[in-house]
């Protein structure tokens, strides 16, 4: 036979704008690693990495589930006694007029599920500037033009409301709302709620509220449910396992719909055509949530304790580097320090890698205003070994800036 020419196969043109910094770095990690260093990984918001166990009894729960063979298919939706405990904490959480609950592959399913049952091509949706990099990756998958609003450093991180308002059209179908955020571990206060509520009901917005680190609280202050301060606007509250019950590998996350029956029922309907399509969720795991979400809560305070401790070591240290500020998170474990530097974050942050071993993730991996600079620190490890890898940052600013 002839022989002929191999043409190379193009990749989708829609995912040149698919980026998911986090982990896009490990490349450079890996070339390190190869050569005979240890990196210290403060790129990954992986508990587990860092010492911090699943509780016992959410183990046992699945590994009984397992043991009586609980291990082919679930319904679409989740089984009913994950389903029933997740309308419990709904109304825990004070969210009422609850319409939908469905179980998904963690909440990066539930992101992607949900966005792609509400958006059409020419539409767009308003996420957060910074955000979490899932959001983004998408919606460039759906061909969906972003439509970032800011968030305010100077406000501790709260939405920029006037740039909200004004980043507003006739195209836009929804809001991201993440709470406690991800990269910057801020808080919405109650009143910023009611604002972002009454733009919603104005235009006819679904609200996204990504409310995965609900109970990662570090102050004595209060998480408030958006959907609690907002029964009437349509709204999906996204939770898991992953950060509040310390099981990131198990992938098990849910949306919780609100909002006027009438109003939602189509939008869940074509929620529920891509559940059926893709099988389910994973199933054992599934029979963790019940005991989650209504067992022991024992292990909460003692994560806190411990995360609020290294959060005012990584806040004190960042403000007394030189070129460096950080606000202090609220809720999560990140921290979004702002550096003052005649180069690009990304830079730094390769820089960082190669030259003291320390991974963190650019901030303009997240997003973030024009002519400023941050990067992202995973604040998990104990205190000796944070203490080691901000030393590292220090001296990296020093040799490289002063």
């Amino acid at each position: 036979m002839p022989i002929t020419q191999t043409r190379e196969i193009a990749a989708a043109s829609r995912l040149e704008n698919v980026r998911y910094a986090i982990r896009d770095l490990a490349c450079i990690a890996d070339e390190v690693i190869k050569q005979g260093h240890k990196v210290l990984p403060l790129n990954v918001g992986d508990p587990n990495v860092f010492g911090f166990e699943t509780p016992a009894h959410l183990v046992e729960a699945v590994y009984k589930a397992m043991r009586e063979n609980k291990n082919g298919y679930a319904p679409s939706q989740g089984i009913k006694e994950a389903l029933d405990a997740i309308r419990g904490e709904a109304a825990r959480k004070g969210i009422s007029n609850v319409q939908d609950v469905f179980v998904t592959t963690g909440v990066s399913e539930t992101v992607d599920l949900c966005l792609t049952a509400l958006l059409n091509p020419g539409e767009d949706l308003l996420t957060p500037c910074p955000d979490y990099p899932m959001y983004s990756a998408v919606l460039a998958k759906l061909g969906i033009p972003l439509n970032a609003y800011y968030l305010s450093e100077e406000d501790a991180w709260q939405p920029d409301l006037a740039d909200l308002k004004k980043k507003i059209s006739p195209r836009t179908r929804g809001i991201v709302l993440i709470n406690p955020n991800n990269p910057t571990g801020s808080v919405c206060t109650r009143k910023m709620l009611e604002e972002v509520a009454e733009l919603a009901r104005r235009h006819n917005l679904v609200v996204f509220a990504d409310e995965i680190y609900d109970k990662l609280i570090l102050d004595d202050d209060e998480h408030i449910a958006f959907a609690a301060v907002a029964p009437d606007v349509p709204t999906v509250t996204f939770g898991g396992l992953s950060k509040n019950y310390l099981a990131p590998g198990w992938r098990i996350g849910w949306g919780i719909v609100s909002g006027d029956a009438a109003a939602v029922k189509p939008y869940c309907e074509g929620i529920h055509r891509l559940l059926r399509a893709r099988l389910c969720a994973n199933h054992p795991e599934q029979y963790a949530i019940k005991p989650a979400l209504e067992g022991p809560q024992d292990h909460l305070p003692i994560v806190c304790q411990k995360l609020r401790s290294r959060r005012d070591l990584t806040v004190k240290t960042c403000n007394s580097i030189p070129r460096m500020s950080c606000v202090s998170p609220r809720g999560a474990f990140y921290a979004y320090p702002r550096i003052d530097i005649p180069e690009g974050d990304e830079v730094f942050v390769k820089e960082l890698i190669l030259q003291k071993h320390v991974m963190v993730v650019h901030g303009s991996g997240f997003g973030q205003k024009p002519s400023t600079k941050h990067f992202r620190i995973v604040f998990l490890p104990d205190e000796k070994t944070l203490a080691k890898a901000y030393a590292a940052i220090a001296e990296l600013m020093k040799e490289r800036y002063s």
